[in-house]
Protein backbone atom coordinates (compact mmCIF):
# COMPACT_ATOMS: atom_id res chain seq x y z
CA UNK A 1 0.00 0.00 0.00
CA UNK A 2 1.39 3.11 -1.26
CA UNK A 3 -0.29 6.73 -1.13
CA UNK A 4 -1.11 6.39 -4.67
CA UNK A 5 -2.85 2.93 -3.56
CA UNK A 6 -4.71 4.70 -0.39
CA UNK A 7 -5.49 7.46 -2.22
CA UNK A 8 -7.15 5.00 -4.78
CA UNK A 9 -8.65 3.49 -1.70
CA UNK A 10 -10.47 6.15 -0.48
CA UNK A 11 -11.94 7.38 -4.29
CA UNK A 12 -13.42 4.00 -4.33
CA UNK A 13 -15.42 3.71 -0.93
CA UNK A 14 -16.38 7.24 -1.77
CA UNK A 15 -17.99 6.55 -5.25
CA UNK A 16 -19.03 2.99 -3.98
CA UNK A 17 -16.87 0.95 -6.93
CA UNK A 18 -13.50 1.47 -8.31
CA UNK A 19 -13.91 2.73 -11.76
CA UNK A 20 -10.54 2.76 -13.10
CA UNK A 21 -10.71 5.57 -15.76
CA UNK A 22 -12.80 7.42 -12.89
CA UNK A 23 -10.09 7.09 -10.49
CA UNK A 24 -7.23 7.18 -13.31
CA UNK A 25 -8.51 10.68 -14.58
CA UNK A 26 -9.12 11.96 -10.36
CA UNK A 27 -5.66 11.02 -9.44
CA UNK A 28 -3.70 11.61 -12.49
CA UNK A 29 -2.96 8.30 -13.16
CA UNK A 30 -2.05 6.36 -16.21
CA UNK A 31 -4.42 3.23 -17.06
CA UNK A 32 -1.58 0.73 -15.98
CA UNK A 33 -0.98 2.44 -12.97
CA UNK A 34 -4.59 2.19 -11.88
CA UNK A 35 -4.99 -1.06 -13.25
CA UNK A 36 -1.72 -2.20 -10.59
CA UNK A 37 -3.41 -0.49 -7.85
CA UNK A 38 -7.10 -2.07 -8.51
CA UNK A 39 -4.67 -5.88 -8.39
CA UNK A 40 -3.15 -4.62 -5.15
CA UNK A 41 -6.32 -3.63 -3.35
CA UNK A 42 -7.96 -7.29 -4.70
CA UNK A 43 -4.80 -8.73 -3.48
CA UNK A 44 -5.63 -7.27 0.04
CA UNK A 45 -9.19 -7.71 -0.47
CA UNK A 46 -9.87 -4.17 -0.29
CA UNK A 47 -12.08 -4.41 -3.95
CA UNK A 48 -13.91 -7.82 -4.37
CA UNK A 49 -15.92 -8.63 -7.68
CA UNK A 50 -19.61 -7.18 -7.41
CA UNK A 51 -21.89 -10.62 -7.52
CA UNK A 52 -23.61 -10.90 -10.95
CA UNK A 53 -20.92 -8.37 -12.25
CA UNK A 54 -17.03 -9.57 -11.99
CA UNK A 55 -16.23 -6.48 -14.17
CA UNK A 56 -17.55 -4.11 -11.14
CA UNK A 57 -14.93 -3.96 -7.88
CA UNK A 58 -16.91 -2.90 -4.91
CA UNK A 59 -14.68 -1.32 -1.99
CA UNK A 60 -14.40 -3.87 1.39
CA UNK A 61 -13.97 -2.55 4.59
CA UNK A 62 -10.39 -3.56 6.19
CA UNK A 63 -11.54 -5.39 9.40
CA UNK A 64 -13.18 -7.74 6.72
CA UNK A 65 -10.68 -7.55 4.44
CA UNK A 66 -8.00 -8.65 7.45
CA UNK A 67 -10.76 -11.22 8.21
CA UNK A 68 -10.40 -12.55 5.15
CA UNK A 69 -6.91 -12.12 4.45
CA UNK A 70 -5.38 -13.43 7.61
CA UNK A 71 -8.26 -15.55 9.17
CA UNK A 72 -7.46 -18.76 8.21
CA UNK A 73 -3.62 -18.56 9.25
CA UNK A 74 -5.04 -17.31 12.58
CA UNK A 75 -7.21 -20.39 12.61
CA UNK A 76 -4.03 -22.87 11.65
CA UNK A 77 -2.32 -20.90 14.52
CA UNK A 78 -5.20 -21.63 17.15
CA UNK A 79 -5.15 -24.92 15.94
CA UNK A 80 -1.38 -25.13 16.29
CA UNK A 81 -1.32 -24.11 19.73
CA UNK A 82 -4.22 -26.50 21.11
CA UNK A 83 -2.19 -29.22 19.66
CA UNK A 84 0.90 -28.37 20.83
CA UNK A 85 -0.42 -27.71 24.41
CA UNK A 86 -2.71 -31.04 24.08
CA UNK A 87 0.89 -33.05 23.84
CA UNK A 88 2.45 -31.41 26.10
CA UNK A 89 -0.15 -31.89 28.72
CA UNK A 90 -0.60 -35.55 27.77
CA UNK A 91 3.47 -36.10 28.09
CA UNK A 92 3.71 -34.59 31.28
CA UNK A 93 0.67 -36.37 32.85
CA UNK A 94 3.51 -39.33 32.32
CA UNK A 95 5.69 -37.87 34.53
CA UNK A 96 4.38 -39.59 37.46
CA UNK A 97 4.41 -42.63 35.53
CA UNK A 98 8.28 -42.19 34.37
CA UNK A 99 9.40 -41.52 38.05
CA UNK A 100 7.72 -44.09 39.41
CA UNK A 101 8.65 -46.83 36.56
CA UNK A 102 12.55 -45.58 37.24
CA UNK A 103 12.57 -45.87 40.93
CA UNK A 104 11.20 -48.92 40.66
CA UNK A 105 13.71 -50.15 37.77
CA UNK A 106 16.99 -49.22 39.83
CA UNK A 107 17.17 -46.82 42.79
CA UNK A 108 20.21 -46.16 42.02
CA UNK A 109 19.29 -44.18 38.36
CA UNK A 110 18.53 -40.99 40.30
CA UNK A 111 19.53 -38.29 37.17
CA UNK A 112 19.28 -37.62 33.62
CA UNK A 113 22.48 -36.76 31.01
CA UNK A 114 21.74 -34.44 29.05
CA UNK A 115 23.92 -33.95 25.75
CA UNK A 116 21.94 -32.36 23.01
CA UNK A 117 22.48 -28.74 24.05
CA UNK A 118 19.19 -27.44 22.13
CA UNK A 119 16.80 -30.01 24.45
CA UNK A 120 18.82 -28.73 27.72
CA UNK A 121 18.36 -25.42 26.79
CA UNK A 122 14.36 -26.15 26.08
CA UNK A 123 14.38 -27.94 29.83
CA UNK A 124 15.43 -25.58 31.43
CA UNK A 125 13.44 -22.78 29.96
CA UNK A 126 10.54 -24.60 30.60
CA UNK A 127 11.17 -26.10 34.23
CA UNK A 128 12.13 -22.40 35.16
CA UNK A 129 8.27 -20.97 33.77
CA UNK A 130 7.02 -23.64 35.53
CA UNK A 131 8.46 -22.84 39.10
CA UNK A 132 6.54 -22.11 41.76
CA UNK A 133 8.54 -21.04 44.55
CA UNK A 134 12.62 -20.46 44.56
CA UNK A 135 14.85 -20.48 42.01
CA UNK A 136 18.40 -20.95 42.70
CA UNK A 137 21.46 -19.82 40.95
CA UNK A 138 25.25 -20.65 41.16
CA UNK A 139 27.50 -19.07 38.49
CA UNK A 140 30.83 -19.11 39.04
CA UNK A 141 33.99 -17.99 36.37
CA UNK A 142 33.64 -14.70 36.81
CA UNK A 143 31.39 -11.92 34.58
CA UNK A 144 29.23 -13.61 32.03
CA UNK A 145 28.84 -12.49 28.39
CA UNK A 146 26.32 -9.84 27.64
CA UNK A 147 24.14 -11.36 25.25
CA UNK A 148 23.38 -14.18 28.06
CA UNK A 149 22.73 -11.60 30.75
CA UNK A 150 19.66 -10.31 28.24
CA UNK A 151 18.30 -13.74 28.30
CA UNK A 152 18.55 -13.85 32.06
CA UNK A 153 17.09 -10.30 33.11
CA UNK A 154 13.97 -11.24 31.06
CA UNK A 155 13.86 -14.80 33.07
CA UNK A 156 14.79 -13.41 36.36
CA UNK A 157 12.02 -10.77 35.70
CA UNK A 158 9.23 -12.72 34.32
CA UNK A 159 9.90 -14.85 37.68
CA UNK A 160 9.94 -12.29 39.90
CA UNK A 161 7.12 -10.72 38.76
CA UNK A 162 4.90 -14.12 39.55
CA UNK A 163 6.38 -13.93 43.14
CA UNK A 164 8.94 -16.31 42.63
CA UNK A 165 12.25 -16.14 45.16
CA UNK A 166 15.26 -15.40 43.00
CA UNK A 167 19.13 -16.06 44.51
CA UNK A 168 21.83 -15.37 42.73
CA UNK A 169 25.78 -16.66 43.57
CA UNK A 170 28.29 -14.94 41.96
CA UNK A 171 32.24 -14.57 42.28
CA UNK A 172 33.57 -11.48 43.78
CA UNK A 173 34.89 -10.29 39.86
CA UNK A 174 31.71 -9.45 38.91
CA UNK A 175 31.55 -6.41 40.98
CA UNK A 176 34.23 -4.79 38.97
CA UNK A 177 32.26 -5.91 35.30
CA UNK A 178 29.81 -3.20 34.35
CA UNK A 179 27.61 -5.42 32.13
CA UNK A 180 27.23 -7.61 35.04
CA UNK A 181 26.76 -4.70 37.60
CA UNK A 182 23.61 -3.29 35.90
CA UNK A 183 21.89 -6.44 35.20
CA UNK A 184 22.38 -7.41 39.32
CA UNK A 185 21.10 -3.66 39.91
CA UNK A 186 17.81 -4.54 37.91
CA UNK A 187 16.79 -7.58 39.02
CA UNK A 188 17.84 -6.81 42.80
CA UNK A 189 15.60 -3.86 42.74
CA UNK A 190 12.69 -6.21 41.19
CA UNK A 191 13.55 -8.33 44.58
CA UNK A 192 16.12 -10.74 43.59
CA UNK A 193 19.29 -11.47 46.02
CA UNK A 194 22.51 -11.23 44.91
CA UNK A 195 25.59 -12.61 46.79
CA UNK A 196 29.05 -12.71 45.86
CA UNK A 197 32.40 -15.22 47.00
CA UNK A 198 36.24 -15.59 46.00
CA UNK A 199 35.42 -19.35 44.72
CA UNK A 200 32.89 -21.40 43.61
CA UNK A 201 32.79 -24.99 43.31
CA UNK A 202 30.65 -25.30 40.08
CA UNK A 203 27.74 -24.06 37.85
CA UNK A 204 24.53 -25.06 39.27
CA UNK A 205 20.62 -24.39 38.99
CA UNK A 206 18.36 -25.56 41.33
CA UNK A 207 13.84 -24.97 40.95
CA UNK A 208 12.02 -25.29 43.94
CA UNK A 209 14.83 -27.11 45.56
CA UNK A 210 13.09 -30.39 43.74
CA UNK A 211 15.47 -30.28 40.60
CA UNK A 212 18.79 -29.70 40.48
CA UNK A 213 21.01 -28.90 36.88
CA UNK A 214 25.13 -29.61 37.39
CA UNK A 215 27.18 -29.50 34.29
CA UNK A 216 28.35 -32.71 32.88
CA UNK A 217 32.19 -33.44 33.37
CA UNK A 218 34.84 -34.68 31.30
CA UNK A 219 33.54 -34.35 28.13
CA UNK A 220 36.91 -32.31 25.21
CA UNK A 221 34.83 -33.15 22.12
CA UNK A 222 31.94 -31.32 22.77
CA UNK A 223 30.14 -29.10 24.37
CA UNK A 224 29.51 -30.27 27.76
CA UNK A 225 25.36 -30.76 28.68
CA UNK A 226 24.02 -30.98 32.00
CA UNK A 227 22.98 -33.85 34.78
CA UNK A 228 19.34 -33.14 35.57
CA UNK A 229 18.89 -34.57 39.09
CA UNK A 230 15.44 -35.22 40.64
CA UNK A 231 16.71 -38.42 43.03
CA UNK A 232 15.17 -36.27 46.76
CA UNK A 233 18.28 -37.27 49.03
CA UNK A 234 20.45 -35.94 46.28
CA UNK A 235 18.73 -33.04 45.68
CA UNK A 236 18.65 -32.38 49.59
CA UNK A 237 22.05 -32.56 49.73
CA UNK A 238 22.84 -30.16 46.51
CA UNK A 239 20.61 -27.77 48.34
CA UNK A 240 22.59 -28.10 51.87
CA UNK A 241 26.02 -27.50 49.92
CA UNK A 242 23.71 -24.32 47.91
CA UNK A 243 23.11 -22.90 51.06
CA UNK A 244 26.29 -23.53 52.96
CA UNK A 245 27.72 -21.35 50.15
CA UNK A 246 24.99 -18.65 50.37
CA UNK A 247 25.80 -18.74 53.84
CA UNK A 248 29.25 -17.26 53.74
CA UNK A 249 28.57 -15.33 50.53
CA UNK A 250 28.57 -11.20 50.83
CA UNK A 251 25.69 -9.59 49.77
CA UNK A 252 25.68 -7.44 46.49
CA UNK A 253 23.96 -4.20 46.72
CA UNK A 254 25.84 -2.39 43.56
CA UNK A 255 24.67 1.45 44.45
CA UNK A 256 25.76 0.84 48.28
CA UNK A 257 29.50 -1.16 47.66
CA UNK A 258 32.45 -0.10 49.28
CA UNK A 259 34.72 -2.57 47.29
CA UNK A 260 37.77 -2.93 50.39
CA UNK A 261 36.43 -5.57 52.17
CA UNK A 262 35.44 -7.11 48.80
CA UNK A 263 39.54 -6.51 47.71
CA UNK A 264 40.86 -7.45 50.94
CA UNK A 265 38.59 -11.16 50.36
CA UNK A 266 39.86 -11.46 47.06
CA UNK A 267 43.65 -10.96 47.98
CA UNK A 268 43.25 -13.72 51.17
CA UNK A 269 42.23 -15.90 48.06
CA UNK A 270 45.30 -15.15 46.52
CA UNK A 271 47.26 -15.74 49.06
CA UNK A 272 45.82 -18.93 50.07
CA UNK A 273 45.93 -20.32 46.40
CA UNK A 274 49.59 -19.38 45.96
CA UNK A 275 50.57 -20.84 49.16
CA UNK A 276 49.29 -24.01 47.77
CA UNK A 277 51.43 -23.84 44.67
CA UNK A 278 49.16 -22.67 41.94
CA UNK A 279 50.49 -20.53 38.83
CA UNK A 280 49.20 -17.21 38.16
CA UNK A 281 46.77 -18.48 35.46
CA UNK A 282 44.82 -21.24 37.93
CA UNK A 283 44.74 -18.68 40.54
CA UNK A 284 43.31 -16.22 37.81
CA UNK A 285 40.75 -19.21 36.73
CA UNK A 286 40.02 -20.83 40.08
CA UNK A 287 38.60 -16.85 41.01
CA UNK A 288 37.02 -15.76 37.91
CA UNK A 289 39.30 -13.59 36.90
CA UNK A 290 41.95 -12.60 34.26
CA UNK A 291 45.58 -13.33 34.42
CA UNK A 292 46.47 -9.97 34.20
CA UNK A 293 43.76 -8.50 36.48
CA UNK A 294 45.52 -11.58 39.01
CA UNK A 295 48.83 -10.05 38.44
CA UNK A 296 47.68 -6.75 39.51
CA UNK A 297 46.56 -7.66 42.68
CA UNK A 298 49.73 -10.08 43.31
CA UNK A 299 51.82 -6.60 42.81
CA UNK A 300 49.77 -5.09 45.50
CA UNK A 301 50.23 -8.22 47.71
CA UNK A 302 53.91 -7.43 47.10
CA UNK A 303 54.06 -3.84 47.51
CA UNK A 304 52.09 -4.46 50.92
CA UNK A 305 54.23 -6.79 52.34
CA UNK A 306 56.82 -4.59 50.88
CA UNK A 307 58.62 -7.55 48.95
CA UNK A 308 60.69 -7.71 45.99
CA UNK A 309 60.41 -11.20 45.16
CA UNK A 310 58.10 -14.08 45.48
CA UNK A 311 60.07 -15.83 47.53
CA UNK A 312 60.73 -12.24 50.11
CA UNK A 313 56.77 -12.11 49.79
CA UNK A 314 56.18 -15.65 51.22
CA UNK A 315 58.55 -14.94 53.84
CA UNK A 316 56.98 -11.48 54.97
CA UNK A 317 53.58 -13.17 54.91
CA UNK A 318 54.65 -16.03 56.68
CA UNK A 319 56.43 -13.27 59.14
CA UNK A 320 53.28 -11.16 59.70
CA UNK A 321 50.52 -14.24 60.30
CA UNK A 322 48.47 -13.26 57.12
CA UNK A 323 49.28 -16.35 55.84
CA UNK A 324 47.85 -17.92 59.24
CA UNK A 325 44.62 -16.20 58.60
CA UNK A 326 44.33 -16.93 54.74
CA UNK A 327 44.89 -21.27 55.21
CA UNK A 328 42.70 -21.22 57.96
CA UNK A 329 45.17 -21.05 61.42
CA UNK A 330 47.30 -23.97 60.06
CA UNK A 331 49.79 -25.44 62.42
CA UNK A 332 53.47 -23.53 61.80
CA UNK A 333 55.20 -26.07 60.32
CA UNK A 334 52.41 -26.50 57.74
CA UNK A 335 52.04 -22.44 57.38
CA UNK A 336 55.62 -22.55 56.60
CA UNK A 337 55.76 -24.81 53.80
CA UNK A 338 53.09 -23.16 52.30
CA UNK A 339 54.77 -19.68 52.57
CA UNK A 340 57.79 -22.04 50.78
CA UNK A 341 54.82 -22.78 47.96
CA UNK A 342 54.19 -18.61 47.71
CA UNK A 343 57.49 -17.78 47.01
CA UNK A 344 57.94 -20.87 44.17
CA UNK A 345 55.78 -18.95 41.67
CA UNK A 346 57.01 -16.73 39.10
CA UNK A 347 59.28 -14.42 39.63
Amino acid sequence: MDEQAIAAYRAAVRAGKYAPRAIAAALGLTPQEAARIARTLLDLRLLHPVPGDRETLAPASPDSAAADLVGPAEQRIRELQQSVSSTRNSLLSLLPVYFESRRSRNRMEAFDVITNISVLEVMIEDFGARCQSQALTVQPGGPRPPHLLEGARRRTLERLARGIRVEHLYQHTVRNDPASTAYIREVTAAGAEVRTTDQLIDRMIIYDREIVFLPEQGELDRRPGAIVVREPTLVAFLCKLYDQQWAQGTVFEPDAEDGTAITDDVQRSIIKLMAQGYKDEMVARRLGMSVRTCRRHIAEIMEDLDATSRFQAGVNVALSGALDEAVGRAPRGEAQRAAAGAGEGET
